[in-house]
């Protein structure tokens, strides 16, 4: 299962995806309105409205609660996290500092929980920008998993693989995809978990 970082527009704009995602039991959290629409220079008024904007278009297309955030291009302010866990939001992708999910502290003394969104292995920065062949891609991955795997042998870790369709969906990259699935998934107590599933724990 995977869970969507969404552009919560797309609800309106292709709502056949929305229930394809609905039918596999992938979570969806919010990544905004837009990825255009950042939060940069908004009021905390502003960027409530943002916040309750997206959990209305969720849970109407999907009836799904917005449990998870990643800020629009990655454009949180100095508040935002403070605003989330007002908000009810329980995890955060916005600030992508370990490996280990860990509570955050927030003015409400709330609870909000950081997860691991990891640059290293999403496919923008590594097959977009530094243009990575496929199949170095896997290794990295692989690699990537490896080391993790065995420091989580104490105490979990956490493997995000941010993926965007129009990238890693090319012919030529699908089945390092699969290939990539196919390894990790060989290890013993692995555990395939989505996003609100990990905050929760």
């Amino acid at each position: 299962r995977g869970s969507v970082s969404l552009n919560v527009a797309v609800c309106d704009h292709f709502p056949e995806i929305i229930e394809r995602c609905c039918e596999l039991g992938w979570e969806l959290f919010s990544h905004g309105v837009y990825n255009t629409r950042y939060l940069y220079n908004l009021t905390e008024g502003e960027q409530r409205e943002v916040i309750r904007d997206c959990r209305e278009t969720i849970r109407r297309a999907s009836g799904q609660e917005l449990d998870g955030w990643l800020s629009p291009a990655i454009s949180n302010g100095e508040t935002t996290q403070d605003l989330l866990a007002e908000e009810g939001i329980k995890y955060t992708l916005d600030l992508f500092h370990d490996d280990q999910p860990m509570p955050i502290k927030v003015r409400s003394g709330g609870r909000l929980v950081s997860l691991p969104y990891m640059m290293e292995c999403n496919d923008v920065p590594v097959l977009n920008f530094k243009n990575t062949p496929p199949g170095r891609y896997l290794d990295i991955i692989k690699s990537h998993f490896d080391q993790l795997y065995e420091e989580g042998a104490e105490s979990g870790t956490v493997m995000c693989v941010p993926l965007h369709p129009y990238l890693i969906g090319q012919p030529h990259r699908l089945d390092v995809l699969e290939q990539a699935l196919r390894y990790v998934t060989a290890h013993d107590g692995v555990w395939l978990a989505t996003g609100r599933e990990i905050a929760a724990w």
